[in-house]
């Protein structure tokens, strides 16, 4: 890239009108003779670029969209999926077989060293109905876990107490364990050496869930990648801090999510700076990795933001018939260093310069702060405007103003993980804990409760009867109903039931609502 001195500044509206790429179409020949040309041409041709006042702007070709699958649920949609089925997608009963097993084990190993409390073994259907709570608990709001339980004014509510008393449900809390304690001694036994996994204790559910996302879905045609947060004060070394998000303090996910629906096709914790960085750097393999091309396909239009965008990366997505597109930050590797093309000082909104490198499209488009893009799939410039607010003579007033399609298609499709992000946290599962495997446990339950709606919304919308789909509240409540229905033999006697008022709980074999008649003595 040429470097040279600045050029002689037109006016604003020779700026504006005789940009390299103008965005009106038109010049304005009355300061031709003031214009100076940001770079020769025969220059640009020299280095491999494009560019010139007449000359368009040529795309890169696009490779066809074919993905490996259908895009959408990977089911069969022939079939009546019941919610609790869907959800037994990602929870399935090998993993939760695993999980009650190490919650046994966990507890042997408690009681053995000397710690005294009420344990009684776990099983399946019990472990259900603490599913079932937990659940409930995003649905229905307390200050404190134990109000759940209260049967004084203002609470009483029948469930959860007539399903299991607050006791065992804390000491199922206290004991749960992913993995098996005899191979956690194993791996702390190799902490300090290149052989510690930090993730050890949630691997067995950790594994379970990334590999259902990829398995039941296959994503549309645009896709994002971005980073989430999971909220915790634990002091650990995986714990980040992340200044641009609104949870600053917790564990750090890199997510794929589709861009369409939210889903969260893939992802993988970060668990700190590994012993043999990666040769390009965190931000190039993270997509990479969260990219297995064989099992997507081809085709497929990518969207990061300036952590991950690099002209490497982008060439490299491009050679695997995926395009990419992103914001940009100026210091970054291979961005143009030339200044002769710039944006004026007070450039106006909707002014546009651009360059070209092969395969690449490198952009500054004014909007109220200058906006820096790269993209392996778009055109320059092709008409598209938006709106915006702009004030004239002291009024404010709507305005069409000229944008790159890069910076259209960008704002569209780039929020995949923040919607995945926001139907999260409607109704995640509220629970403080100590433990910070725990933390990944009730965040994997949010994160199948999500997907499962998801692909459920899908599934309704494909037939034919007219069957609207449920709202995620809906989803929930429904889910937490048929928990307790696969749990009815197992379900507690009066007796049993944490109350301070005499009560009678009638079951029925199938209860048509999602908590139990209780009638009082």
């Amino acid at each position: 890239y040429q470097q040279g001195p600045l050029p002689k500044r037109p006016t604003r509206a020779s700026a504006s009108a005789k940009a390299m790429y103008c965005t009106s179409g038109e010049e304005d020949e009355d300061d031709e003779e003031d214009y100076q040309p940001p770079l020769q041409k025969s220059a640009l041709a020299s280095k491999g670029l494009t560019s010139g006042k007449e000359e368009e702007d040529t795309p890169p070709t696009v490779p066809h969209f074919v993905p490996a699958r259908e895009p959408g649920p990977v089911l069969d949609k022939t079939k009546s999926w019941s919610v609790l089925e869907l959800f037994q997608l990602f929870f399935s009963p090998t993993v939760i077989n695993t999980i009650v097993k190490n919650t046994n084990l966990n507890a042997d190993n408690q009681k053995r060293a000397g710690k005294k409390y009420p344990w009684n073994p776990l099983n399946i259907k019990e472990f259900y109905v603490f599913l079932a709570i937990l659940i409930y608990t995003g649905l229905v709001s307390m200050h404190e876990r134990s109000d759940y339980w209260k049967r004084s004014f203002p609470y009483g509510h029948p469930f959860p107490g007539n399903t299991m008393t607050r006791v065992r449900f804390e000491t199922i809390v206290w004991t749960l364990h992913l993995s098996d304690p005899a191979e956690d001694e194993e791996n702390d036994k190799k902490r300090n050496t290149q052989d510690y996994d930090r993730l050890f204790k949630i691997k067995p559910l950790y594994l379970q869930i990334v590999t259902a996302c990829k398995a039941f879905f296959q994503p549309y045609q645009n896709i994002s990648i971005d980073e989430r947060m999971v909220s915790s004060k634990a002091r650990i070394s995986i714990k980040q801090y992340h200044r641009d998000k609104p949870t600053k303090w917790g564990y750090k996910l890199y997510v794929l999510a589709d861009s369409s629906t939210g889903y969260t096709w893939n992802f993988f914790v970060y668990s700190g700076k590994t012993v043999t960085p990666s040769e390009h750097g965190l931000s190039y393999s993270s997509v990479m990795d969260l990219m297995p091309f064989g099992l997507l396909g081809r085709g497929y239009k990518l969207y990061v933001d300036n952590f991950y965008t690099s002209p490497l990366l982008f060439l490299d997505l491009s050679a695997k018939n995926t395009g990419a597109c992103g914001t940009i930050r100026k210091t970054r590797s291979g961005f143009p260093l030339t200044v002769q093309n710039d944006l004026p000082k007070k450039a106006q909104r909707g002014e546009v310069r651009w360059l070209r490198e092969d395969k690449l499209l490198f952009l500054k488009w004014m909007d109220k702060r200058e906006v820096t893009l790269c993209s392996s799939m778009h055109k320059a410039y092709s008409g598209k405007t938006i709106k915006r607010k702009v004030k004239e003579q002291g009024v404010w007033q709507t305005t069409q103003v000229p944008c790159p399609d890069a910076v259209v298609d960008y704002n569209k499709w780039m929020g995949g993980v923040d919607l995945s992000d926001a139907l999260l946290k409607y109704y995640r599962v509220q629970q403080k804990t100590m433990k910070w495997y725990k933390t990944f446990f009730y965040h994997f339950v949010d994160v199948a409760i999500v997907n499962s709606y998801i692909i459920h919304k899908k599934l309704v919308k494909g037939k034919a009867d007219g069957t609207k789909a449920l709202t995620q509240k809906e989803f929930r409540e429904q889910l937490v109903k048929e928990m307790l229905m696969h749990a009815t033999d197992f379900l507690p006697s009066t007796s049993e039931a944490a109350t301070t008022v005499p009560r009678v709980c009638t079951k029925v074999k199938a209860p048509s609502s999602l908590f139990m008649v209780l009638v009082p003595r």
